[in-house]
């Protein structure tokens, strides 16, 4: 396997100490939109009443994007109705968004919830929404177990700003 080196995700992977407030929540999510920094510069396509939705910036793909609550919550039935009927709509438009400009053969949509349901961010759930393409899978992946992503962060996200 090849080791691709990462210093920068240090700090993501250690976890940090846990917040004693909602102010002090540390978590990657409540980062981004906690800090000074635009919503191009954290990659945030839109931003609803109750979630937001941003580019992964460790993408699986190319348009891999999450919809993510603005309460921090780890467990999806903790939120409220609204925000998870939000959720939802959110999903369906950026469904019909990444099939509009990207045209996939297909989708993945999917959340992990727990860190023994495989989540990155246990503390924050987030629905992934993932277009996929015929092939997209190749010896890449497979036998090298490198993934190749064929557009830029910024070249997605000027794509799809705006259509929200």
């Amino acid at each position: 396997m090849d080791v691709l080196w990462s210093p920068w995700r240090y700090d993501y992977i250690k976890g940090g100490d846990k917040p004693t407030t909602a102010d002090q929540c540390s978590c990657v999510f409540c980062g981004v939109l906690n800090n000074s920094a635009t919503d191009e510069e954290n990659f945030i396509l839109h931003r609803a009443e109750f979630n937001f939705v941003i580019l992964n910036i460790y993408p699986y793909i190319t348009g891999h994007l999450m919809v993510v609550p603005f309460a921090h919550l780890a467990d999806i039935d903790r939120a409220e109705k609204p925000a998870t009927d939000e959720l939802m709509d959110l999903a369906k438009k950026s469904q019909t968004i990444l099939r509009e400009v990207y045209q996939p053969n297909g989708f993945n949509l999917g959340m992990n919830l727990g860190k023994a349901g495989g989540a990155g961010v246990a503390e924050h759930f987030h629905l992934h929404i993932m277009p996929r393409w015929i092939g997209d899978v190749n010896f890449m992946t497979s036998i090298a177990e490198t993934r190749t992503i064929p557009e830029a962060l910024q070249t997605t996200y000027d794509k799809l700003k705006g259509k929200y």
